[in-house]
């Protein structure tokens, strides 16, 4: 990873976020949001082959990553990813910037993108189409969901070594490298009595008491004015065809490009990942 990255800290109302920068003073600005559980370093190798002119932007979610997690009797909603973005660009003092989003970081993008379209360029969509949604009566599962797992107390397992974690990781990920397993490891983990325990907050576990169904997302969806493009790898999620097709219609986007690799298909290929960003980018600006 590039030395030239530098981390700071953004004030999201009294909750303190690790972020790092790339070249404060380039005037293509790209922030880059992470996937669930995962941290800004996932986005290191495809940073290696973006412009070094551009001006890049990594955050650490709430709760995951170095930055600061929610005291223990708050709980995470979906929303707060938002206000969390919202405090990077006030810290950075950027009116407007490219957003690059994988899994989680795309849907928190998109949202954005809709709620202020002046201020999001273009979005890169790195296997994200948005939440898995699903017909108004799915809320009721949601809550009684959200109730449940307040029940089960929040559990940090314990790994011996870094090269466990990295394990850990391919188990769930099978596709991932070794050698990318074991950097987001390194990056995602943190010593404690009888090993190392990943970073993120176990509380993120819980489920949402509120998300998005299939009608409102796409009324969302239809908000964004910027240039999209969806990236995807040729193992990773799926929507069925029927709603993959609604979605991809709401953001007028045109047919996704298809990158051998699973769901974290920008650790993967991060070459050919980095090279669609910049025809993207390169063209929105």
């Amino acid at each position: 990873m590039s030395s030239s990255f530098e981390s700071f800290t953004a004030d999201a109302h009294g909750l303190a976020l690790h972020v790092r920068q790339r070249n404060p003073g380039g005037t293509t600005a790209v922030v880059f949001l992470h996937g669930w559980l995962d941290h800004s370093h996932s986005f290191d190798l495809v940073a290696e082959h973006l412009p070094d002119s551009w001006r890049l932007v990594l955050l650490d979610f709430r709760g995951m990553g170095l930055s600061a997690h929610q005291p223990a009797h708050a709980h995470y909603q979906f929303a707060e990813h938002l206000v969390d973005v919202e405090a990077v660009l006030r810290a950075t003092g950027l009116k407007s910037a490219h957003f690059v989003g994988h899994s989680l970081g795309g849907i928190v993008a998109t949202a954005y993108a809709a709620a202020r379209p002046e201020r999001v360029l273009s979005l890169g969509l790195i296997e994200s189409l948005g939440p898995t949604g699903g017909p108004p009566e799915n809320a009721l599962v949601r809550l009684r969901g959200f109730l449940d797992d307040l029940e089960r107390p929040p559990n940090r397992k314990r790994y011996p070594t870094v090269e466990a974690a990295a394990a850990r990781l391919r188990e769930n990920t099978p596709s991932l490298p070794e050698s990318v397993a074991l950097h987001l490891a390194r990056h995602g983990t943190q010593p404690v009595e009888g090993g190392l325990v990943f970073t993120f907050d176990p509380a993120h576990r819980r489920r949402f008491a509120f998300g998005y169904d299939d009608a409102q997302w796409l009324a969302l969806s239809s908000a964004v004015t910027c240039p999209v493009r969806l990236i995807l790898g040729g193992e990773g999620f799926r929507f069925d065809e029927e709603r993959l097709q609604a979605r991809m219609a709401a953001l007028r986007i045109p047919p996704p490009l298809v990158i051998p690799g699973g769901h974290h298909v920008h650790l993967e290929q991060p070459e050919a990942v980095a090279r669609a960003l910049v025809e993207l980018i390169s063209s929105a600006r």
